[in-house]
Order: structure tokens, then C-alpha cells, then sequence
């Protein structure tokens, strides 16, 4: 007579352990819930501070690279819209 294993080959284990897990998920999953939040949001405050440090570091090193290629783009988009005459073109 064949019995359980057999029937299901060499995925036997793997089966056992899906249906273990969704029998006692419904008294796991709040137990874990509430272990884990505290932990998952505690890494989450990091990582924001984390990055918020980085960004204020990066926009402080760059912060005069930055204006200064706007200002250069500034000048040259209005040395090109400028008429052959001179003047700044009108406008509407």
C-alpha cells in the first residue's frame, strides 16, 4: 500500500511545510506582526535619516556647482532667443 510520501514523490517536505505553515499562520502571523513592526519600522527611521544626512551633504558640496550651471544655462538660452538686431525679442 502506498503511503503519503510516496504518493507525492520527492515534493513530500516542501508540501508539508505549506500546509504546517497555512495551519498556523492564523496564530503566527500576529505574534511575528508584533515582533517584527517595531524592528521593520525602527529600519525604516533609519534609512529616512540615513538619507536626508546624504542629500544635505550632497546638496551642500554642490549647492555652488549647481547655481552656477542654471546661471550659465540662463545666459545662454537668452543670448539664443536675442534677434540678429541686438535687442531681446518681444514678449507676447
Amino acid at each position: 500500500m502506498a503511503d503519503f510520501k510516496d504518493f507525492l514523490g520527492e515534493g513530500a517536505g516542501p508540501v508539508a511545510l505549506g500546509v504546517g505553515a497555512i495551519l498556523l499562520a492564523p496564530t503566527l502571523f500576529p505574534v511575528v506582526g508584533r515582533i517584527i513592526r517595531p524592528v521593520a519600522k525602527g529600519v525604516i527611521k533609519m534609512g529616512i535619516a540615513l538619507y536626508r544626512e546624504t542629500y544635505a551633504g550632497v546638496a551642500e558640496a554642490t549647492g555652488d556647482l549647481v547655481a552656477e550651471a542654471r546661471a550659465e544655462l540662463d545666459a545662454e538660452s537668452q543670448h539664443t532667443t536675442e534677434p540678429k538686431g541686438g535687442r531681446k525679442a518681444a514678449a507676447t
